[in-house]
């Protein structure tokens, strides 16, 4: 197993009344709700939590872009990961990622990708989602019915900006260069591992497997609801053809570790119903612009994350709903390693991302929590996939290959 401190960053400061009084936290949440000296600080919080996680032993920390809104804030992650190179030495820098059509042009992902993996010496993961329709069609203004042509034009300039030997031209059709030619080129080669964040578009599944990329998962339903998912992900890699390696796959998990499952919950439940009710209030007008999801995705009956539906499901979660529907794994370190264990083998995932400081938990609980998880949680799940290689490493990082 391959084991990631995943962090979002958000705003923790939002008013108790915010979900009643304010229709969404993402797109036109209000500046008045802001406060950068708060915000300051946090931003140094967050990166000695993720230098924490990686001197407790995690094998890669986890960054990742998002506009307008005080759920996750990280507009670049890349500046993020850049700090994150000179203070740490081993863990993976696992950008998830960089939405590829907000770029114009593109290759400015494939420049900063290459800078980050060469600062880092090699530990770059270079991810590339699509993007949430709050970021693209409405933060960024893109056209939800061009928005997955260009995202895909833009992958293929960004590798053949990184494989191929000469200077070229490319001509797409929302793309035009005519010296496409980055300089410097990633540390890796022929380029850094790709992972690509997935919110359940099922388009995704065969085109990661045909391109012999790691398909991430980034589920806040939990594993018991996230594994309908996983296994229309798993039946589309075996109508592919490729092999059902389980370090494929990728899935993030909400988890919070205290000494006793009735200590995690006085300590945990504030910041977990802060984290759902608060950070994932999204307008419905905002969570899937017309033209977002595929025809097929819609068939497939995958349900959104974000909007009304989804705050329904959600609005009246005690601690024990949270717990028993897989939205948490949470507990004493025993409860959480059966959990975890349930997790991982249902799913059938090698990289686990784990989100360990979660809503509105301040700095000292989010260092217990990782604490308490590399030391009692994650030795008891390091050795579930015996005998398979992981080939979606970066090779500079801690059990890379170089």
């Amino acid at each position: 197993m391959k084991i990631c401190f995943f962090h979002l960053m958000p705003y923790r400061f939002l008013p108790d009344d915010f979900e009643q009084r304010y229709r969404s936290v993402w797109v036109d949440v209000p500046h008045h709700l802001h406060d950068p000296e708060k915000t300051r600080g946090l931003y140094h919080e967050f990166l000695d939590e993720l230098e924490f996680a990686e001197a407790q032993g995690f094998d890669g920390l986890c960054v990742n872009e998002h506009h307008n809104n005080a759920y996750g804030l990280m507009p670049s992650p890349n500046l993020m990961a850049a700090a994150l190179t000179r203070r740490t030495s081993q863990a993976a820098l696992v950008v998830l990622g960089n939405s590829l059509a907000a770029y114009n042009p593109p290759l400015r992902v494939a420049e900063e990708f290459a800078m980050l993996d060469l600062l880092s010496g090699g530990r770059l993961v270079a991810g590339f989602p699509v993007g949430t329709s709050m970021d693209m069609n409405f933060a960024y203004g893109i056209n939800p019915a061009t928005l997955r042509d260009r995202y895909y034009e833009a992958h293929d300039l960004v590798i053949q900006a990184w494989t191929r030997p000469e200077v070229f031209s490319f001509n797409g059709k929302y793309t035009q260069v005519r010296y496409a030619n980055i300089w410097p080129q990633p540390l890796q080669q022929p380029h850094p591992p790709v992972w690509i964040p997935g919110g359940g578009s099922v388009e995704t599944w065969e085109w990661t497997a045909k391109l012999d990329y790691v398909y991430c998962y980034l589920s806040y339903f939990g594993y018991k609801r996230g594994k309908a998912t996983m296994d229309g992900f798993w039946e589309a890699i075996a109508r592919v053809g490729v092999d059902d390696n389980p370090f494929r796959a990728g899935f993030l998990q909400l988890v919070c570790v205290s000494e006793t499952d009735a200590q995690a919950e006085h300590e945990y439940f504030p910041h977990v119903h802060y984290f759902y009710q608060k950070c994932l209030n999204v307008w419905e007008g905002f969570a899937e612009a017309p033209g977002y999801r595929t025809v097929k995705t819609v068939q497939s009956g995958t349900r959104a994350q974000v909007g009304a539906a989804a705050r329904r499901a959600r609005q009246s979660l005690d601690w024990g709903q949270y717990v028993d529907q897989g939205y948490v794994i949470a507990g004493g370190p025993e409860t959480v390693r059966q959990q975890l264990t349930e997790c991982i083998k249902s799913l059938r995932v090698g990289h686990l991302m784990v989100l360990l400081q979660i809503g509105s938990m301040p700095k000292e609980l989010a260092l217990k929590n990782t604490e308490l998880f590399a030391k009692d949680v994650m030795p008891h799940v390091r050795d579930l996939w015996p005998g398979y290689k992981d080939r979606w490493w970066p090779s500079g990082a801690r059990n890379g290959s170089a």
